[in-house]
């Protein structure tokens, strides 16, 4: 049998689905969809092997409804006109029921591409499903995506991971008939990076390397040492495809304009999007240069400008120039901490009230209320500084950004120890 692991585990029924309790749990807004039958077009945004496929599958299970899929990998406007025209046939047995148009990829579909499915959607000819791993805001067309819900899917946590290995010795037709002893499972979930898909397909591996009549015991070790042996060619639409693209940006991170170059040229042979490779640039430039070289975030953004415009084959030369001056660029993630700590104490804190003093007072009643009383306007004081407080009462003194280690940021600390003396302990 050559169907993958994988794809003899994929759950059939909400019930089965692990995973993504936000959106399939008791009050999982999918799973009121469903139970109303009434199911919206939407876009699916995760990472790999979240089971967006999956998913799509069981809406259209669980909901009654034909269900017709495309890749936008090896599919075309004709494609996707063809589908349309036989969901319309088959939608017209159906009352409320239209049928289901999965198109997985979406976000490598052209502009008229996606321009061919706006009636179809807008007529309710189909409820479209669209999976992507890409943010939808960039990669759909704004008319496709304003008639479109967006949903998150999360990579699978390490729990979750557990019990699709457990589920798969117990319940997949081959691997239960064999002798798999589980003994560790942490090297696989590691290797797997949350995604479920890759977590099965590097199981069966595994499982298949040893004699079938033997006792399986599956160890760290040996997991890693198999796997080790066994790496493939990049490939674009596979998982090796997240491999390269995460070592090309802990390389850059790691200060090895070598490496980076060496990644960058695995994923151009490969046929990869420019416009993803400027896109993590940019990302990059932000999250692990940030203040420490604030000129690499105009670099990163005008690359990304660039290679949309001039496309292969002369944006790989613009991609290695930014890549290189990435690298070599001095690193600090103090503004990435600096918002992660901000939204924990959000979310750990709740709405905290501002204080009156710096409340925009546009009427008399806020006035007379005290907002804006007591501002101190910065400009009126030495040095365009005066000490005011502007946390909530609760959180005042809490230090959420706390400069890098480099020039830069050196100055920027130097800077906030003479503006606020002992206050965030700078």
């Amino acid at each position: 049998m050559n169907e993958p692991l994988a794809e003899r585990l994929r759950p059939k029924h909400l019930k089965d689905y692990l995973s993504q309790t936000h959106l399939i749990g008791d009050k999982g807004v999918l799973t009121q969809h469903i139970k109303q039958g009434v199911i919206p077009s939407m876009i699916f945004w995760g990472p790999p092997g979240t089971g967006k496929t999956t998913l799509a599958n069981i809406i259209a299970n669980e909901s009654n409804r034909p269900f017709y899929a495309l890749s936008a990998i090896n599919s075309g406007v004709k494609d996707v006109r063809d589908v349309i025209e036989k969901a319309k046939q088959s939608g017209g047995l159906f009352t409320t029921k239209n049928p289901i148009l999965f198109i997985d990829e979406i976000h490598r579909f052209s502009k008229s591409q996606q321009d061919s499915l706006l009636q179809a959607v807008e007529k309710g000819w189909v409820t479209l499903i669209g999976a992507t791993t890409e943010n939808p805001s960039f990669e759909v067309i704004s008319a496709l995506l304003s008639r479109c819900q967006v949903y998150v899917l999360n990579s699978f946590e390490k729990k979750e991971l557990e019990i699709l290995l457990k589920r798969a010795i117990s319940e997949d037709e081959i691997l239960s008939k064999l002798n798999i002893d589980l003994k560790e499972t942490e090297a696989l979930i590691k290797l797997s990076g949350g995604d479920a898909r890759k977590l099965l397909n590097i199981f069966e591996l595994i499982v298949t390397s040893y004699d079938p009549n033997d006792p399986i015991i599956i160890l760290n070790e040996s997991v890693l040492e198999k796997v080790q042996s066994n790496t493939v060619r990049y490939d674009k639409t596979g998982e090796q495809h997240y491999d390269i693209i995460s070592a090309f940006i802990k390389s850059i991170r790691g200060s090895d304009p070598n490496a980076a170059v060496y990644y960058l040229a695995r994923m151009i042979e490969g046929g990869e999007d420019v416009k993803f490779i400027a896109r993590r640039l940019l990302i990059l430039a932000s999250e692990d240069i940030g203040n420490a070289n604030p000129t690499a975030l105009v670099i990163a953004n005008n690359t990304f400008q660039a290679v949309a415009v001039i496309g292969n084959p002369e944006s790989r030369i613009i991609l290695s120039q930014c890549t290189t001056y990435l690298a070599t660029s001095p690193k600090s993630n103090a503004a990435y901490e600096a918002i992660g700590k901000a939204q924990q104490l959000v979310r750990d804190t709740g709405d905290l009230s501002v204080p009156l003093s710096i409340r925009n007072a546009p009427t008399k009643l806020m006035k007379e209320l005290g907002y804006g009383d007591n501002y101190q306007y910065a400009h009126n004081y030495e040095n365009n500084f005066a000490p005011h407080e502007f946390l909530p009462e609760e959180i005042k003194n809490t230090k959420l950004y706390n400069p890098g280690n480099n020039q830069r940021e050196n100055a920027q600390r130097e800077f906030l120890k003479q503006r606020w003396k002992e206050k965030y302990g700078y």
